[in-house]
């Protein structure tokens, strides 16, 4: 059969992608806009990608087209794709058919940390032996690839509350039928999609309804709005994670540096062991996928083993270059609450050296102003902030800034922002890219320079 993908290059529909062609089908896609990592996963696995959104990549007749909530009517190729009478489904529908159903599935959701705490899960399986199939909104250093159709019963995906594509507006979990639930956390997001935060939990209820009174949910104890959302509803037993003896599973740090973790599982066991990544948020990621797994039959003391071979996940925290003792990051934050929590991290991680950030407010939420009231408290705990403003940022948020005083420096054009930061990083420093899109490749351009100018 002949996929052709809308949207491909997006994380969701890359993975998609990736597992339509492990079944065996001809794969092709589209989209606007094609970068690294997913373009690279995809041209490594033979996919063939079409950069636009003309009609004309329809003349081929696939045997099904797979819509990406970016698509919406008016699209040239959408439009086509009705009045020509093509088949299609959106991912998330495609993905339950042809790959979720009759599985046990084992589905992470949350507004932070979704993506690590899956790709720990999968990681935790794999490392049990339980071959399990997987897909998460990033890739991996573990497996390098995003998606895995799995060799086993067990399938941990990434359970996003986006909404599904322009003619499903659920959110996308709603389709996958899971049998374990992660909760991690709940905070008002999608600006663009929901209008408040009791939107948000009128769909993670859905998602509740959705999972067997036999199955699993792991709730982080100490988040108010999923208590609410619990007491909305549930018919399934809940067990709970958090740090700090807190919870039926509790995880602590061992060290001051973040290098050694603890844990402790709801029968009393416990475990320890060194891993490679840090952050409070990280841990409450880790617990929470360490008592997923053992609804797979994962002892605690497997799967606490299993993280300390855990090598993150491109674009979350990814150191990618070290030029002069100055250390360059990639990562994935946008959102106050992520951006606060992973500055804290870095600070606690290295002592004594600059922490300092450029930011690209890249999501629409960002963009609608909701988070000009936080966004200055979450920067406060870098030295330098370096802020990309787009065209369409109102004044608004650039008074939002303004208490940031000298720490902040705002451009409008990628070059002139790297080319200021080129002056002003220090050696020592440690230097973090925060964007969920491409950030006009302005990391892998000031790596560059720095390694034109400072290296010896």
């Amino acid at each position: 059969m002949h996929i052709h993908i809308l949207g491909i290059c997006g994380t969701f529909m890359g993975g998609v992608a990736a597992l339509a062609r492990a079944a065996g089908h001809r794969v092709t896609g589209c989209d606007r806009g094609v970068y690294p990592p997913m373009s690279t996963q995809l041209k490594n696995l033979g996919i063939e990608i079409h950069e636009g959104v003309d009609a004309g990549q329809l003349d081929v007749e696939p045997d099904c087209v797979v819509v990406g909530n970016v698509m919406s009517r008016g699209v040239e190729v959408v439009e086509a794709m009705l009045d020509r009478g093509l088949p299609y489904k959106s991912g998330p529908h495609w993905l339950a058919e042809n790959v979720l159903k009759d599985r046990h599935v084992l589905a992470v959701a949350g507004t932070h940390g979704k993506t690590t705490a899956a790709s720990m899960l999968a990681w935790i399986l794999h490392d049990a032996g339980r071959a399990p199939g997987f897909l998460v909104g990033g890739i991996p250093a573990n497996f390098g690839e995003s998606a895995r159709f799995g060799e086993s019963n067990y399938f941990v995906v990434e359970a996003d509350e986006y909404d599904t594509a322009f003619f499903d507006k659920r959110a996308k979990f709603v389709h996958y039928r899971p049998r374990t639930v992660v909760l991690n956390n709940l905070e008002y997001d999608h600006a663009d999609i929901y209008p408040d935060i009791d939107a948000i939990l009128w769909q993670f209820h859905q998602l509740l309804r959705t999972v067997p009174g036999c199955g699993r949910i792991i709730k982080n104890v100490a988040d108010e709005n999923l208590v609410r959302l619990i007491d909305m509803g549930c018919w399934t037993p809940v067990q709970t994670f958090g740090l700090d003896d807190e919870g039926d599973w509790t995880a602590s740090f061992a060290d001051k540096v973040e290098r050694r973790i603890s844990m402790q599982g709801p029968r009393g066991g416990s475990a320890d062991t060194r891993w490679q990544i840090g952050g409070r948020y990280n841990l409450e990621n880790a617990i929470a996928a360490v008592a997923a797994a053992a609804s797979a039959g994962v002892s605690l003391e497997q799967a606490v083993d299993a993280l300390s071979r855990f090598e993150g996940v491109k674009r979350r925290m990814e150191r990618t270059a070290t030029v002069a003792d100055i250390a360059i990051y990639d990562d994935f934050a946008h959102h106050p609450t992520a951006i606060k929590r992973t500055l804290a991290s870095v600070r606690r991680r290295y002592p004594g050296h600059r922490v300092v950030v450029a930011i690209e407010p890249r999501s629409n939420t960002m963009k609608l102003g909701i988070h000009n009231d936080t966004i200055a408290d979450a920067l406060a705990g870098a030295d330098l902030v370096w802020m990309y403003r787009p065209k369409e940022m109102g004044k608004e948020f650039e008074a939002a800034l303004s208490e940031l005083g000298s720490k902040i420096r705002l451009f409008g054009d990628y070059d002139q922002l790297v080319a200021d930061m080129s002056t002003r990083v220090l050696s020592g420093d440690q230097v973090v890219f925060m964007s969920n899109g491409g950030f006009g490749s302005a990391r892998q351009t000031l790596t560059a320079m720095l390694q034109r100018t400072r290296s010896s």
